[in-house]
């Protein structure tokens, strides 16, 4: 089997350091990465992931981009596949402990992932592992001596189980579980670095631990930051209505993008992309400087990501689509036009109505609540430019027709009559 032919570790951690948050500690990646230099063998580098739900958005893609340039520059990607403790649960983030998932649902969605990481990983270069295999396989007295080798103090600072005790909410001892059992997988898998999210933290440095427990040498830890969605308030959610799925038709998905806040695109460009700082740095002096429209680098942007899960060729369809339908002002020839209801709320003040209000009068959207929540998630545009401000008020005084999207829907005109 021919080595690898290793780039030199400057020039590897470069690359590598790209949108990571946090390396623990460096040194140790860098003395690791300097030995496989030497030795020719590659690292072992993982990210374990529960299937705990079907599809997978661009926010899962930010550490498996990681995995992937890892991968580039030769080393071992380990994708493992969390199927034993998905029906734990891990308990980050979470204010309460959640319902386990079945065999059944845990299968199902493995399945859909792999699909799904094939966008991103090699197929033919990764090494794809579920940690049944081994969890599976343990006996209670291997369990027993796991819980040994950790302080219960210790799991109990990680802050997720301190404020459930300081709000009398109830910790299962599963969920104490969770980070030991997820332990085993770096000691199985000897992996030399782990990869995973800034709120996996606790549980990267649990499994870390353990290893060194069981006689291995401490992996290092590179962890991602949480992507923001599309509303540019919270993190990419299924949750919070604000994900953009990467099984998105390709249209669908340009479009998402296209909306998304131009304060976030930078953060977009660094995570999901492999346009170097520099590059991203020198687009942002130009768009301060004037000498380029954000929209153009949203296009670019836009065009990029859809490439990588679609194709260059259908990135191209659905940037012509976007601009036929949108960039260049052009609607349907269809498209409906409305009258504006007169409207006699008596919060509203003379001469000006909440587009939050215009959107429940015209029947898109079914209240006032969820009016104000498209509108923070930028999924409403007014005259082809994106609102995000919920108290956004339209001129009812002077005689004007808008142009109005809102969400996926089709696009209308409504008329103000002044």
């Amino acid at each position: 089997m021919t080595q690898p032919n290793f780039k030199p570790v400057a020039e590897q951690l470069a690359y590598l350091k790209k949108g990571v948050a946090e390396i623990i500690p460096e040194a140790d990646l860098s003395a690791k990465l300097q030995e496989s230099l030497k030795t020719g063998k590659p690292l072992r580098v993982y990210l374990g992931v529960d299937p705990t739900a079907p599809d997978l958005h661009l926010g899962h893609t930010v550490v498996l981009r990681k995995l992937k340039h890892f991968q580039d520059l030769g080393h071992t990607a380990v994708f493992l596949i969390g199927d034993f403790s998905a029906m734990i649960g891990d308990p980050t983030g979470q204010s309460e402990t959640r319902p386990p998932l079945t065999r059944e649902q845990v299968d199902a969605n493995a399945k859909t992932y792999l699909e799904q990481v094939y966008k991103i990983l090699d197929r033919e270069k990764t090494e794809v592992r579920h940690n049944s295999e081994w969890l599976s396989k343990r006996s209670a007295e291997d369990i027993v001596r796991l819980c040994s080798h950790y302080r219960l103090a210790r799991m109990l600072e990680r802050e997720d189980f301190r404020s459930r005790l300081q709000n009398n909410q109830p910790i299962s001892v599963h969920e104490l579980l969770y980070p030991l059992l997820t332990a085993l997988d770096a000691v199985e898998l000897k992996s030399d670095v782990e990869l995973g999210a800034t709120e996996q933290k606790f549980n990267l440095l649990v499994h870390r631990d353990i290893q060194r427990e069981y006689g291995l040498p401490g992996q290092a830890i590179l962890t991602m930051p949480i992507l923001v969605g599309s509303d540019g308030q919270r993190k990419m959610s299924k949750s919070f209505r604000n994900y953009i799925g990467i099984t998105e038709p390709a249209n669908d998905m340009f479009k998402s993008i296209m909306r998304i806040p131009d304060s976030l695109m930078w953060d977009y460009l660094e995570l999901l992309t492999d346009k170097s700082t520099q590059v991203i740095k020198s687009l942002q002096l130009n768009v301060e400087t004037g000498t380029t429209h954000p929209k153009q680098v949203k296009l670019s942007l836009a065009s990029e990501i859809v490439s990588d899960f679609h194709g260059k060729a259908a990135a191209e369809r659905a940037a012509a689509n976007w601009q036929q339908e949108v960039g260049l002002g052009l609607v349907p020839e269809d498209a409906p036009i409305k009258n504006l209801p007169e409207d006699k709320y008596v919060g509203s003040k003379p001469g000006k109505m909440k587009l939050s209000r215009a959107l429940l009068r015209l029947d898109a959207a079914p209240s006032r609540a969820e009016a104000e929540r498209l509108i923070k998630q930028g999924a409403v545009e007014l005259d082809d430019g994106v609102i995000t401000d919920p108290t956004y008020e339209i001129d009812l005084t002077t005689p004007a027709k808008h142009l109005l999207r809102v969400g996926k829907k089709k696009p209308f005109y409504f008329i103000v009559q002044g």
